[in-house]
């Protein structure tokens, strides 16, 4: 199996340009990958897939987006035990909490015991600049090879 969910909170477009970019990589490297909403997401299926990436952008100075708060329970409240998964988004760094619902998701996941397979991806505002493009190809390489080695190791 080698299908990731993608999930994404975006308000402005900014968290769906990185996701659609993260999309176009894993699809480049032969991944089947389903594109969502996060209020669309069940947490209790992630495990119908080889791994899952969440992407939100963070409200006011450091919120969760509304429309995050109810994935956000049900995420500490489901077995994720074994579940690669990495978390990116967007912020603003002129509040001081910048990017803080992405350290939130990645903080649920990790207590709901899935494997946080990198660093949590953070972008200032849309990724337009070649460093911000060449940060989420790193981020979606990193996360496709351990899903890559994970696949290999079952065989």
């Amino acid at each position: 199996m080698n299908s990731i969910l993608l999930g994404f909170a975006s308000m402005s477009g900014n968290t769906e340009e990185i996701a659609d970019v993260l999309k176009d990589h894993l699809e480049n490297r032969h991944f089947h990958v389903t594109l969502e909403e996060i209020d669309e997401m069940e947490p209790e299926e992630f495990k119908n897939y080889s791994g899952v990436l969440i992407g939100s952008y963070t409200w006011n100075d450091g919120d969760l987006p509304y429309e995050v708060e109810d994935f956000y329970e049900e995420v500490t409240d489901t077995d994720l035990s074994g579940v690669p998964v990495a978390v990116f988004g967007s912020g603003d760094s002129i509040y001081p909490q910048f990017c803080e619902a992405v350290n939130q998701l990645e903080g649920a996941c990790q207590e709901s015991g899935a494997i946080i397979v990198s660093p949590s991806l953070k972008i200032e505002h849309y990724p337009e600049s070649n460093e911000d493009l060449s940060r989420c190809e790193n981020f979606a390489a990193e996360f496709a090879s351990y899903l890559i080695s994970s696949i290999n190791s079952q065989c």
